[in-house]
């Protein structure tokens, strides 16, 4: 068979990504296993040593495992603009959906919380799903384990922002002094990347902005919240469930947002297509403070999704080095069991008690969780069924019912 590969033109790269970005369900690894079927074995425009270089790359940074793929395969295929145009195709579909979400949510106060109802039941069981799936993972020995319940009992007690960033700090250097025997290098691919120069370079904006966006968020809601969205995108380690918990920190513990709406935006954001990060394009709309809602969502997902697009393409250059560093792998084996206690800690202090106010939303739940793991249905299914028994059974309904019959 023909290895021979092909380059793509910016209109194929967008088009396709475009395509993905309507298709890929089942988050962040059915994502790369689409990638793999797609740009591998049918296209044939990278090979498949130079596919897992990227996906090892990106596994070990903090942000959207994902988009960072999709981003490093497009920079790969046309440059600059292939990296923007693969990022656009693939996050714009989920993006203009969960933002038609946001308005909609807002449209319909009478059955919003019905809808909400049904939306937190999902959450909870696709919570759930996720940090079992991330446990089998990332806590497969005796000191991971321990490390992940140790962080989760921390961050029960713990909730802020800057304690959660304190946490996964001491998590990674205690990976980096007990798993370095656990980390191995792997073989590399010949991949196009920057210079060092510029890699460089967008690793000090990356910092820059860290640093910066702080001193700038009493200006405006705007820049406060460009800020925090940075800031959680920033600390994103082992895959976008964890998003949750720290923009949680960031955006309802301030008060930016209720915690019913934001819960309501991860519940559809595991219904569309595409990275979960599409759920700041929700945020971004629904937050009172901005008071414009296509702005601020466009905003809020730039800037979720700017800290990791940096650092992957600020690290490209310095991956072949960075990689036969034990210490260095073994700090992020560390980061990925510390936040599955993270997650598991957010689950039990703030999803479960406000998702399950009473025996209809346990029941949903319950329901949601069997379809999820024991019947295997996709999970925009489940949403679609959750969502319309909160709507029909709720008050607000058999209210409207009332009145047609009377």
């Amino acid at each position: 068979m023909s290895t021979r590969r092909f380059a793509p033109t910016l209109g194929q790269i967008f088009s396709h990504f475009l395509w993905l970005g309507f298709t890929a369900f089942g988050g962040p690894i059915a994502h790369l296993a689409y990638f793999r079927a797609s740009f591998v074995a049918q296209r044939r425009w990278l090979s498949d040593a130079q596919l897992t270089e990227l996906i090892a790359l990106c596994q070990f940074l903090p942000g959207p495992t994902s988009s960072q793929v999709g981003f490093a395969v497009g920079y790969h295929l046309g440059g600059w603009r292939g990296a923007a145009l693969a990022w656009l195709g693939f996050t714009l579909p989920a993006a203009l959906l969960m933002t038609l979400a946001a308005l909609g949510i807002m449209a319909i106060d009478g059955f919003a919380p019905s809808l909400l109802t049904g939306l937190l039941a999902v959450t909870v069981a696709v919570v759930a799903q996720a940090i079992w799936a991330m446990a089998k993972q990332h806590c497969t020995s005796t000191g991971r384990l321990i490390l992940m319940l140790v962080v989760a009992a921390a961050c029960c007690v713990l909730s802020s922002a800057p304690a959660t960033v304190t946490i996964l700090v001491i998590a990674g250097v205690i990976g980096s002094l007990s798993f370095h025997t656990q980390a191995h290098s792997a073989s590399t691919a010949m991949l196009r990347a920057p210079s060092h120069g510029v890699g460089l370079a967008l690793l000090c904006v990356a910092v820059a902005l860290l640093f910066s966006l702080p001193l700038l968020s009493a200006l405006s809601p705007w820049w406060a919240l460009s800020d925090s969205v940075y800031r959680a995108g920033a600390l994103v380690f082992g895959g976008g469930h964890v998003v949750l918990p720290l923009l949680q920190a960031e955006l309802v513990d301030p008060g930016w947002l209720s915690l019913e709406h934001f819960y309501a935006g991860y519940g559809l954001a595991q219904a569309v297509p595409g990275p979960l990060f599409s759920l700041a394009a929700f945020i971004g709309a629904s937050v009172p403070a901005l008071n414009a809602p296509l702005l601020g969502a466009a905003l809020l997902l730039v800037m979720v999704f700017l800290p990791g697009l940096l650092l992957v393409m600020g690290l490209l250059p310095f991956w072949r080095h960075w990689q036969r560093q034990p210490r260095a792998r073994a700090a992020v084996i560390g980061l990925n069991a510390a936040v599955v206690g993270l997650l598991a800690a957010t689950w039990l202090v703030s999803i479960v008690p406000y998702a399950l106010v009473d025996w209809r939303s346990a029941a949903l739940s319950l329901a949601a969780g069997l379809l999820l793991l024991w019947a295997k249905w996709p999970i925009g299914r489940v949403v679609l069924l959750t969502t319309s028994v909160g709507v029909l059974s709720s008050h607000a309904t058999i209210a409207f019912l009332q009145q047609l019959s009377a």
